[in-house]
């Protein structure tokens, strides 16, 4: 799921990261490592903290990602580590994930949900997060709630 994350970033990176002056071209790869990572590690943290319910529920529906709530604690973490990593203010960072993190969730949203996408699903979202290759017990479980919509 990583590697999904790190490729919906660097197609969303545009002005965000690429074309933003507050991120050096030089270390525009790097900006989308560190916004992928700790993506991911957001999602992680939110499943294993006992908000499985929630994170999959933000793979359901039709509302936008911005305006899930989870979404925005994730923004906030994403902003940090953004901060931390390149001596960021708080506008630029916030600026950065205002523009990228709601647009790479709905795209795996989306792709998650097109049964013409078998790129990435929700076993395999479930597993990543998990720890748990192919999602097992957990990911079942979650795969029957998911498709009872």
């Amino acid at each position: 799921m990583l590697n999904q994350l790190i490729n919906l970033v660097k197609e969303n990176a545009g002005d965000a990261i690429i074309n933003n002056p507050s991120i050096p071209n030089e270390r525009n790869n790097e900006a989308i490592q560190t916004a992928a990572r700790s993506l991911f590690n957001s999602l992680q943290g939110q499943a294993k903290g006992g908000n499985l319910n929630a994170v999959l529920d933000m793979f359901k529906g039709n509302e936008n990602a911005s305006s899930n709530p989870m979404v925005n604690n994730i923004s906030s973490g994403v902003a940090g580590d953004l901060m931390k990593k390149f001596g960021l203010d708080n506008a630029a960072a916030a600026s950065i994930v205002n523009q990228l993190i709601p647009a790479v969730m709905d795209k795996l949203k989306n792709k998650t949900n097109d049964p013409n996408d078998n790129s990435i699903n929700l076993d395999q979202i479930i597993g990543a997060l998990s720890g748990k290759k192919g999602g097992g017990l957990l990911g079942s479980l979650a795969g029957m709630l998911f498709k009872r919509k």
